[in-house]
């Protein structure tokens, strides 16, 4: 099987081909085109394809991670919104949660209202009323739904919003209004909140349903423009999206449900760090993927994705309700512009070049200094090296950008001030690790940190340092670990149903009659993706709380029958994962089960990395010269001595004593001075940090591939 991964980056669009049945992968990276991502993304398909020999028409899969959706969000350019809801709540979206971002603050700007999602004067209403046992108070007033949708076509929305009060018990008002606007408005988009988000809590709910009307203009027309481009080419399949859930959705599941793809990119680079962790032996992983914009960083335990709290899954100022990957992201990349502010602080990022006009070194016509300059200062990048030699950095550009910026305003020379980004960018995501990590009840002690993106592993061996962790990972081809990530996973999608039950007082029937209708709207959608059914794997999920709180936790269920074996092994599990979270359980207390959710996952082919024939402990075959780089050693900056070496020349077993710098087309590897690092059987690089050199959630035959280094 052809398979192919496209990542869209900030500043690079990534793939990587690989052909399973001639063990053949191949990888490439091109500049992302900002005004229509999917330009670059064609080109680098045609490109990769042309690099394998074949054309588009032969693959047999495409992938596709996104921050298409995640940047309309940030950037608030998406669609004009039309909200119909329930008479006399109108003003849900504007009110939320009547919370503040910041408690203690007497002024501040609430995000959600300076930029709304729907604005006030579209947000129309109309008679009508379910209560909260799915029954009907107040008859849809049909005629005034009309008159409504009539407005909103009128006043030139792009995008149509239904959410009534309930609906997730009764949905018929909200699909007779539906049914209103495709008849009077066919051309909107149109957003239903029982066919995207059937679940209580009113404004969450608002929130999502908007939030997918938003975006779903503008990500509608780039999936079907991306699926005529590629028909096109002649290929054989549509492509598959990434989800923030952290399956892939067909072109057409996209479209219907775009809030499913919030946070696509930096979810894949997460999977793809997790796979690269368990292929190499390590099932607990803390993965850093550093790209041009942003830094991701995700935490696997035992190599399981931890999911976010459906109340954290949060969008730049907005909520999305949407099953969510726990990934944190942050400002800190390749192209974190450096500065000096009006009060005299050095600061990097978040503001970044991106891929036009890029850092300085670029030559594009960039200025100001960036965190790739200033690694091109230190000497860590080498100018003739860069992306294979595809694209060379101009020194002279990096060296002014900082000589005219940072360094003059800070009485430094072009070295303190580049080190010193590199420091403050280090800091940040070493900040980052510890509130995914430390604060959460992890110990970054029992971990690797798999180095990913272009330029997480010219970080990951500092950090890691500072932080913990006994060993660094950097994969084969880390400069696309996300897209490989998308290869990596399954199908997955997941349904919700409102129940609220007690335990003490289940109703079994009721709950098997709702997993049993959420297990055939899964089947049916997996059915409609062209998965067979031996490729179908369903999983049970409650969502559960002690009786009096407010928020609840995820709890997996076994399959079969409901009966007291059931329901003692889920009150168990539950009080476990409370305790996990809280450190405090309350056996005594009844369990609320107010959500049931099904995850529908279609299996897709595994993908398998390729073993490395093992050779000395010498890498003189691939050392290409040696130079000096600048490290900071001892408290000091300081000029030494480094071995430059061609990643694709190394074998596994080899060893690599720091200072070393490693270099390769995807991305470069920093081996500070003081640590060794070696390559396992997979040719991943393994830097040992500390005395430990392994991390406990590392199998006993890794630990001896790095126990000497």
């Amino acid at each position: 099987m052809k398979r192919l991964g496209v990542d869209v980056g900030g500043t690079f669009t990534d793939l990587i081909y690989v052909d399973d049945d001639a063990g053949t992968v191949l990888v490439h990276k091109i500049p992302t085109t900002p005004d229509d991502p999917s330009e670059g993304t064609v080109r680098g398909i045609e490109e990769l394809a042309g690099r394998a020999g074949e054309t588009a028409a032969a693959l047999d899969q495409v992938f596709h991670g996104t921050t298409i959706a995640t940047n309309i969000v940030i950037e608030h350019n998406g669609a004009q919104v039309g909200l119909i809801t329930t008479e006399g709540y109108r003003d849900i979206l504007h009110i939320a949660r009547h919370k503040k971002p910041l408690n203690f603050s007497n002024y501040q700007d609430l995000p959600w209202q300076r930029y709304p999602i729907v604005r006030r004067r579209y947000r129309l209403t109309v008679p009508e009323r379910i209560t909260r046992d799915g029954s009907v108070l107040v008859a849809l007033d049909e005629e005034r739904a009309r008159e409504q949708v009539r407005k909103l076509k009128e006043a030139g929305v792009e995008a149509v919003a239904v959410c009534f009060l309930f609906s997730f018990l009764n949905p018929q008002h909200e699909a007779r209004v539906a049914e209103i606007v495709r008849e009077e408005f066919p051309d909107a988009f149109l957003s239903v909140s029982s066919e995207v988000l059937p679940q209580y809590r009113e404004y969450e709910r608002f929130s999502t349903v908007c939030l997918n009307a938003y975006i779903g203009p503008k990500v509608s027309r780039y999936v079907r423009r991306l699926e005529e481009e590629l028909r096109r080419l002649g290929m054989r399949t549509g492509v598959h999206l990434m989800t923030s859930a952290s399956g892939v959705a067909t072109a057409e599941g996209a479209i219907a449900r775009p809030v499913n793809l919030l946070m696509s990119g930096p979810v894949a680079g997460v999977v793809g760090g997790i796979w690269a962790g368990r292929e190499a032996g390590f099932d607990n992983v803390i993965t850093l993927d550093v790209g041009g914009t942003s830094a991701d960083i995700g935490l696997a335990q035992e190599g399981r994705l931890r999911m976010k709290h459906l109340l954290d899954t949060r969008v730049g100022p907005y909520q999305a309700m949407v099953p969510m990957v726990d990934v944190d992201t942050i400002g800190a990349g390749g192209g974190s512009i450096a500065y000096v502010d009006a009060g005299g602080i050095f600061r990097v990022g978040p503001r970044s070049a991106g891929a036009d006009p890029g850092p300085a070194a670029y030559g594009r016509g960039g200025t100001e200094p960036t965190a790739t300059d200033a690694m091109v200062n230190l000497g860590w990048l080498v100018p003739e090296m860069f992306l294979g030699g595809d694209m060379k950095l101009r020194a002279d550009l990096a060296r002014n950008a900082f000589e005219q910026g940072p360094a003059r305003a800070l009485g430094m020379s072009v070295e303190e001030a580049s080190m010193g980004a590199v420091q403050i960018l280090t800091h940040s995501m070493v900040q980052s690790i510890e509130e995914n990590s430390v604060r959460k009840g992890y110990d970054p002690r029992d971990f690797a940190l798999v180095a990913a993106g272009g330029a997480g592993p010219l970080f990951a061996a500092q950090i890691a340092l500072e932080v913990g962790t006994p060993a660094v990972l950097v994969p084969t081809y880390p400069g696309v670990t996300a897209a490989l990530g998308l290869l990596a996973t399954d199908m997955v999608y997941e349904f919700v149903s409102t129940v609220y039950q007690r335990v003490s007082k289940l109703d079994t029937a009721a709950l098997e009659e709702a997993f049993a209708a959420l297990e055939q709207q899964a089947r049916d959608q997996l059915a409609a993706d062209g998965i067979s059914e031996s490729d179908v794997l369903i999983q049970r999920v409650a969502d559960c709380r002690y009786l009096g709180q407010g928020y609840e936790l995820r709890v997996d269920c076994g399959a079969g029958a409901i009966d007291d074996a059931w329901v003692r092994k889920l009150r168990s599990d539950f009080d476990d994962i409370h305790e996990r979270e809280y450190s405090r359980r309350f056996e005594e207390s009844d369990v609320e089960i107010p959500n049931l959710r099904v995850r529908g996952i279609g299996l897709q082919p595994k993908l398998r990395a390729p073993e490395s024939p093992t050779g000395s402990e010498s890498p003189d075959a691939a050392l290409r010269h040696e130079g000096e780089a600048w490290f900071r050693a001892g408290g000091a900056l300081e000029k030494v001595a480094t071995r430059f070496y061609d990643r694709a020349a190394l074998q596994a077993g080899n060893v690599l004593e720091g200072p070393a710098i490693v270099n390769q087309y995807d991305s470069t590897t920093v081996v500070p001075p003081g640590l060794v690092a070696r390559l396992d059987g997979f040719s991943n690089i393994v830097i040992a940090i500390g005395r430990e050199g392994r991390a406990p959630g590392q199998s006993p035959d890794v630990s001896e591939r790095i126990g000497a280094a």
